[in-house]
């Protein structure tokens, strides 16, 4: 059977709006808990698809969290293989340290809904079904473009906000996959970092979840859809 694996660093940064997409093109999806599974022991292009999702960690703290050097270096030898690879907010630092680029705090951190400036090459990509919709931003490191990716979208505070690598690699330092009441997890487990960031707080990020839910469900899931097919991975 045809399988997509997850890596997750904390347990409510799940799929989201990937796991029915899986579903739908017969991909069994299995979980892989990075801080206490056994990264080195997987076959990192044995899956049809990778995914890399989010965490409140640093890409670069493998000092503190030495699962990240085995993660890394799946994620090398995946990306070498070009094998279709998707990274979110953690997993995209992680890629664009696999492939060589400095991950580090950025000016500030940047929470909340907002949209993103689509390059012409976002433009012409699945994330055009992003194109002025507010997406969910959670993160406080950036990254450098990796050599030989493309840009594909920014923010004012953050002007590496997705790329691309290949035929079949994207990388999103926004979460097009979270919405709705599944945010309520985050709310909860983030709540030290949300009490602690000026301007956020709890209150408004529910008032704002629910009213991007409805939009971002249709183009995160088109979006997402889209860049599937183009890696091979048609319903």
């Amino acid at each position: 059977m045809k399988t997509a694996l997850a890596i997750r660093h904390v347990p409510f940064e799940d799929l989201g709006l990937l796991a029915p997409l899986c579903a739908e093109r017969n991909l069994a999806v299995r979980y892989l808990e990075a801080p206490t599974d056994d990264l080195a022991a997987e076959d990192p292009l044995a899956p049809e698809l990778l995914v890399v999702l989010g965490g409140p960690i640093g890409a670069y703290e493998d000092d503190v969290y030495p699962f990240l050097r085995a993660e890394l270096s799946l994620l090398e030898r995946r990306l070498a293989a070009g094998r279709p690879t998707l990274g979110l907010c953690l997993g995209a630092q992680l890629m664009a340290r696999a492939l060589g680029a400095r991950v580090y705090p950025g000016a500030r951190k940047e929470i909340g809904w907002g949209a993103l400036a689509l390059t012409p090459a976002g433009k012409e990509s699945a994330l055009r079904h992003l194109d002025g919709t507010r997406v969910l931003h959670w993160h406080g490191d950036t990254f450098d473009l990796p050599r030989g990716a493309t840009l594909l979208a920014s923010t004012e505070i953050t002007p590496h906000q997705a790329f691309s690598w290949g035929d079949s690699a994207l990388a999103l330092q926004f979460h097009a996959e979270a919405s709705g009441r599944g945010l309520e997890r985050w709310f909860v487990g983030h709540a030290l970092e949300i009490a602690s960031t000026p301007g956020v707080s709890v209150e408004s990020l529910r008032r704002d979840t629910q009213n991007c839910t409805p939009a971002i469900e249709r183009a995160g899931r088109a979006g997402f859809a889209e860049w599937l097919e183009s890696v091979g991975l048609p319903v």
